[in-house]
């Protein structure tokens, strides 16, 4: 159920994006619509959980600004910068994770349920900083030399697949260092 909250917006823009007959709108609608679905996702969640989800909240922010951008001067490029914008946002929230507090963000988010040396959470930090920057010049690229309707199939399956897998690598290479809270403490 979060998976299918947190990935409302694209899978709400994906959708819009090929409903329309007019190719030529199509992008423009879809942006509205991922505007409206990103403020659903934020009230929907407040609703459930009453409380907010950083993610969410940056998406929603992002969205609004690139979005709205987007619809005002009916530039796709704004729009089409967003995931660009959310993953170097992330890769500099991780990086700096490393020397703000004690430790990087993939440990905050983990050591509750497992534990791992120092060395594995910088190492599965850094490796996320990288993959977001690659995820984000990905999405320019793809931007830039392809066209619009490759963008969108990209936008929703290459960037999720590509996280998914990436996610599942970093589980791999996790769960050769991996002790689960408690166990070895007495």
């Amino acid at each position: 159920m979060k998976f299918l909250i947190d990935f409302f917006p694209v899978l709400a823009f994906f959708i819009a994006y090929y409903i329309p007959d007019d190719r030529s709108q199509a992008i423009y609608i879809a942006t509205a619509t991922a505007i409206i679905a990103a403020i659903l996702q934020v009230t929907v969640y407040w609703l459930i959980h009453h409380r907010f989800e950083k993610m969410h909240i940056i998406t929603l922010v992002i969205i609004l600004i690139l979005g709205g951008a987007t619809l005002l001067t009916q530039n796709k490029q704004f729009f089409m910068w967003k995931p660009t914008a959310v993953n170097w946002l992330f890769a500099a929230i991780f990086l700096g994770s490393e020397f703000i507090g004690r430790k990087p963000l993939v440990q905050r988010m983990m050591d509750h349920a497992i534990s791992v040396p120092e060395s594995v959470w910088l190492n599965l930090n850094r490796s996320w900083v990288i993959f977001f920057i690659i995820m984000g010049s990905a999405n320019l690229y793809v931007a830039y030399n392809f066209a619009e309707h490759i963008w969108v199939n990209f936008k929703l399956f290459g960037i999720l697949g590509l996280t998914l897998l990436f996610a599942i690598g970093q589980a791999i290479y996790m769960s050769r260092f991996i002790t689960e809270i408690g166990e070895g403490k007495e």
